[in-house]
């Protein structure tokens, strides 16, 4: 029998498929890209139709040496990546690397890691889908030729190590919008008019001010309301009309990408990028007891509502056996995707029913299983019969007025006996509002008025998960990228996170509005949605990959060129020309940034340097060191107040959000110890470092400078050592190591927090680090643990809906 090299991306998915196979399989890792466009240059030559040129990434060397030599000892290659366009890639580069071996390879795909699945799918080889291939070849290179092309100009223009991105600068574009017009928001005061009656049956209910004359009340301020109790003085009210309706609310439809990213993030506090990590785990497989490992859900990165009718048959069974009869309807439900998704995928759901949350608690961390807690529910719920409500609205008639009551109660739960999705409403969930007794042409006897003033209030920050939503609803970017997008920007510090909202920080908003001005189409939103649609058309062979490149490049080469003559021009003026020669001059860029090169270089070598102009702004305040003015400048860390005699005055200040002078903090004195400096004999002091970290440095700083870190009163907790841990320093990292080094090499990361200790192993303390754009993590120090946990950040989700509720509409 013929024996197969199967290649996956990850290890822990090879190892989950391995046991699926017999002997006449072996499974490998490519862990992930094996090739990519090169980071030195473009790796685009624009001149030959935008051919890409790949080079092997250097990480990947091991896991390429490895996949040579088992190809050597098999009859062919599956390539078992992914079942999307990423995953199609990998296979491709993968097959272009063993490509001497002359070994037949063939493409299985497979949405589950099941045995069943993967078994099957080694029975159906299919060839590698180069249109799938050429959609991501296409992307890549477009990503390629917007980063690669734009970030000198903005890294010239703003600071250095910025960078640019196809989808993220017009989710940070979004961003900054929606700040805007939070700022540029005025409030306007509106007036709600409700009336609280008494029926025949001496019960209360209250109804709101619905029609004056007809019309929809006009309650701009109090005077407005005065005049319409004016006209209802000594009115009689009497039930007009009651009008009962029964009202379905049908279940919702199993998870996509972006939905489960959306309810993770409302539900469980989960960022986007920590749910697609967890989400991977369940999918790439779970050791579940006698079962082995086995992969729980299908695949996540789909924007697909298809379900297999074998799963739909699991979920029906499932229905009927734990629920009671009118729980199942009596087809199954069906769910329509979206426009271009790709139905080739399913959506995401457990791989088998019977395998519950709670009967797989144990194997499960606790994040893992409020995941997938999430996506079973939703999927069993999306296969019940709708919630049934009784819904009853009365009006009541007084004079010229119409006053409403609403009520609802739900008669019939349906799928909610299950799983309820959440929103982001401040009221938290619907309660029924019970209405008493009442019937047309009854009298009813005022009990009060209530008016009540409101304001208007501006539309809400975006929460990532309604970013998310924006950018789906949009048609910009796809599963895969959703949250990557919003992690980049958060990482680059365009974007920042306050009480679970997302706004622009100064930098964002500078580089937006450079990049809105510069490259109109690249932040246009409709332009950003149809070239996602125009990759999918090549994704399905409607269009063909080098031509969306070329009509791409044409407009953005024209916009290039503008931004870059100005940029030119701001430098050093109009019509410059070779130093040297008195030819034209080509733009740049080096090492050291942008310059002008001699279009005849190599001949000629004339060049000249491109220096941006410093930018500052005036300001009211004056150096108290020499008297002159202050003014704002950007740095490295952004804006702050500098002298403006500089160099010779080098006085700066920190400044706020709006550029005012921040006071300094008294600096505090330092403490003398009794212990002596071992190199020139002063008295040690105990001083604070910038991050306000205590250490000790000799008295006689800037002659001497003798430091050493403080005590922490920690032992080392590796094994058969008796050493202290102490505070180090390399490489300009700090972190805490063993006293004992080098015959100790124990080393910990992060703030120590002597006052949580470890749930898993019970150690007395743990740490915690702040990744760059990422949420606090807590972790247990002690070797072979294994304890790490999120830290969830305070979050003011409850604030989205009810908020976008009363925006200007509603005067």
């Amino acid at each position: 029998m013929a024996k197969y090299l199967v290649v996956v991306e990850s290890p822990a998915k090879a190892k989950t498929i391995n046991k699926f196979l017999g002997r006449n399989y072996v499974v490998k890792a490519s862990y992930g890209h094996v090739r990519d466009l090169p980071k030195s240059d473009l790796g685009v030559d624009i001149e030959n139709d935008f051919e890409p040129k790949y080079v092997r990434l250097k990480d990947s060397s091991k896991a390429i040496k490895e996949l040579k030599e088992s190809v050597k000892k098999v009859d062919g290659v599956l390539l078992a990546t992914d079942p999307d366009r990423e995953g199609e890639a990998i296979g491709w580069h993968v097959a272009e690397l063993l490509k001497p071996a002359k070994k037949p390879m063939e493409r299985i795909v497979f949405n589950e890691i099941t045995k069943r699945r993967v078994q099957e799918a080694t029975k159906h080889p299919r060839p590698i889908n180069d249109n799938l291939v050429n959609a991501q070849q296409a992307r890549r290179v477009l990503d390629r030729l917007v980063g690669y092309k734009i970030s000198p100009l903005l890294q010239w223009s703003v600071r250095r190590g910025l960078s640019a991105g196809r989808v993220q600068s017009v989710a940070v574009r979004m961003v900054c919008e929606r700040e805007a017009a939070i700022e540029a928001f005025v409030p306007e005061e509106y007036w709600t008019l409700d009336a609280l009656l008494k029926t025949e049956r001496d019960e209360t209910f209250t109804a709101r001010l619905h029609k004056v004359h007809g019309e929809d009340p006009s309650l701009g301020n109090e005077e407005s309301v005065h005049e319409v109790l004016r006209g209802l003085e000594d009115a009689a009210f009497r039930i007009h009309s009651v009008e009962r309706k029964e009202v379905r609310r049908n279940p919702y439809p199993p998870f996509i990408t972006s939905t489960l990213q959306q309810e993770a993030s409302r539900k469980l506090r989960f960022s986007p990028r920590n749910t697609m990590r967890i989400a991977q785990q369940l999918y790439e497989g779970i050791s579940i007891g006698e079962e082995g490992t086995v992969g729980l859900i299908t695949y996540m990165r789909t924007d697909s509502t298809r379900l297999a009718s074998d799963a739909l048959d699991e979920a029906r069974e499932y229905i009927s056996k734990h629920f009671e009869p009118k729980m199942l309807p009596e087809k199954p439900n069906f769910y329509r995707s979206k426009k271009g998704a790709q139905d080739a995928h399913e959506a995401i759901r457990p791989t088998e029913v019977r395998h519950t949350p709670e009967s797989i608690r144990q194997y499960l961390t606790e994040d893992q299983y409020k995941l997938y807690t999430l996506i079973w529910k939703r999927f069993v719920a999306c296969q019940m019969a709708p919630a049934v409500f009784d819904q009853t609205i009365v009006t009541v008639k007084a004079k010229d007025c119409d006053f409403r009551a609403t009520g609802s109660i739900m008669k019939f739960p349906g799928f909610t006996a299950l799983y309820e999705e959440s929103t982001d409403d401040a009221n938290g969930e619907k309660k029924d509002t019970r209405l008493p007794e009442v019937h047309e042409n009854e009298g009813a006897e005022l009990v009060e008025y209530k008016p009540e003033q409101h304001f208007t209030k501006p539309p809400p920050r975006f929460s990532e998960a309604s970013l998310i939503r924006a950018l789906e609803e949009n048609g910009i970017g796809r599963p895969s990228t959703y949250a990557p997008t919003i992690n980049t920007i958060i990482e680059r510090e365009y974007v920042a996170r306050e009480k679970g909202r997302l706004y622009p920080t100064p930098l964002g908003k500078e580089v937006n509005a450079l990049l809105v001005k510069n490259f109109p189409d690249i932040l246009d939103m409709d332009f950003t949605a149809r070239l996602e649609a125009d990759l999918d058309h090549v994704e399905e062979g409607l269009r063909e990959w080098h031509d969306l490149l070329r009509a791409f490049y044409a407009d953005f080469e024209r916009d290039l060129d503008k931004a870059q003559h100005r940029l030119v021009t701001e430098a050093v003026g109009e019509d410059v020309s070779c130093p040297k020669c008195n030819s034209e001059m080509t733009l740049e860029h080096g090492w050291y940034g942008m310059y002008l090169r001699c279009s005849k270089h190599p001949d000629c070598d004339g060049r000249i340097s491109l220096r941006k102009k410093a930018q500052t702004e005036p300001t009211d305040e004056v150096c108290e060191e020499c008297g002159s003015p202050m003014v704002i400048r950007s740095g490295r860390f952004g804006k702050f107040m500098a002298c403006s005699n500089y160099p010779k005055c080098k006085n700066t200040h920190n400044v706020d959000s709006e550029g005012n002078k921040v006071a300094r903090e008294p600096r505090e004195e330092p403490v003398r110890t009794d212990q002596k400096c071992p190199e020139c004999g002063g008295t040690l002091l105990i001083r604070k470092n910038r991050q306000g970290e205590p250490f000790y440095g000799c008295e006689k700083y800037p002659k001497c400078r003798f430091t050493k870190p403080m005590e922490l009163g920690l032992k080392c907790l590796r094994e058969g050592c008796d050493g202290d841990l102490v505070s180090k320093r390399a490489k300009g990292r700090r972190f805490i190591g063993c006293d004992q080094y080098p015959k100790c090499d124990f080393t910990v990361f992060g703030q120590v927090d002597k006052e949580t200790a470890c749930p898993k192993c019970g150690n007395e303390w743990t740490t915690v680090t702040k990744p760059r754009g990422k949420p606090h993590v807590r972790r247990c120090p002690k070797p072979g643990c294994g304890f790490e946990q999120e830290i969830a950040e305070d979050t003011d989700e409850d604030a989205s809906s009810s908020d976008e509720a009363h925006t200007q509409s509603d005067v």
